[in-house]
């Protein structure tokens, strides 16, 4: 075998090895047999990939079912790198400020991939109350937060985005064609700001703005979420409009934005 050839094939694994943790990530503890049903991938494939991610400490093994997950290792290198970019620490008291005004769920995320994923977020107080836990990873089509980043990326990165979206049916509201998303996302980049309306999880409404850094990349996103039963669309949905796109704003004057989108859309 030639060096091209090793090097291809070599390439072809580790590519096989991300798709078993993505997947591990989106299903949860798996078996061999049902990681190979998942990825269409041969079963001893999976067992080699499965041994040499396990020793490199990416994957363990539950020692009762003998299925695998992904371990905290990942965790640590994505908690790691949001450390570093500092905008947890910078919006912190923004969010704090949010949920202190509307009462509501405040969640902060950053772009991932195809995904967003939950970096921090303020649970609303009161008994009713929708929310997704932090370090979760979600679609960017069915989200407020995903297509409010998704709308301002650069075309190639969107195009490639939407070449690899599923388009699941998530509730009777969620986006259902490339088609339609593109119509939304174009008064998405209008409007300066998305909403959820009970795409991702039925009774959840949100409102959502991007965030942008130095380079004016849209590398986050801010939303104030709520159950439907406390909203009403003629009484709050400036209010919230306002309060998401002002404090997205401010936000990335704080990353260095020397010109922030919504101060043009206000």
């Amino acid at each position: 075998m030639n060096a091209d050839v090793k090097r291809e094939n070599s390439v072809k694994s580790i590519l096989k090895a991300f798709q078993i943790i993505e997947a591990l990530d989106r299903f949860g503890e798996l078996s061999i047999a049902q990681l190979s049903q998942a990825l269409s991938m041969d079963k001893t494939t999976v067992h080699r990939l499965i041994r040499t991610i396990k020793e490199a400490g990416y994957i363990v093994q539950n020692p009762y079912t003998r299925k695998y997950s992904n371990s905290i290792k990942l965790f640590t290198i994505g908690s790691s790198i949001i450390e570093r970019t500092g905008l947890k620490e910078i919006a912190r008291p923004y969010l704090e400020t949010l949920a202190s005004e509307t009462k509501e769920t405040i969640n902060l995320s950053m772009h991932s991939g195809n995904t967003i994923v939950y970096v921090d977020k303020i649970e609303s107080n009161s008994a009713i109350k929708v929310g997704i836990k932090t370090g979760t990873a979600l679609p960017m089509y069915c989200t407020g937060m995903g297509k409010a980043i998704l709308a301002f990326l650069p075309e190639d990165i969107q195009n490639e985005i939407l070449d690899n979206t599923g388009f699941q049916k998530r509730t009777e509201k969620t986006i259902a064609s490339r088609e339609a998303l593109i119509d939304q996302l174009n008064v998405v980049r209008k409007n300066g700001y998305a909403k959820d309306g009970e795409e991702y999880v039925d009774g959840l409404i949100s409102f959502a703005a991007p965030i942008f850094d130095y380079r004016n990349n849209p590398v986050a996103a801010l939303s104030i979420s709520m159950p439907k039963l406390r909203y009403n669309e003629a009484e709050n949905r400036e209010y919230y409009v306002n309060l998401v796109k002002n404090t997205a704003t401010v936000l990335s004057k704080e990353l260095g934005n020397a010109n922030p989108l919504h101060e043009h859309i206000l």
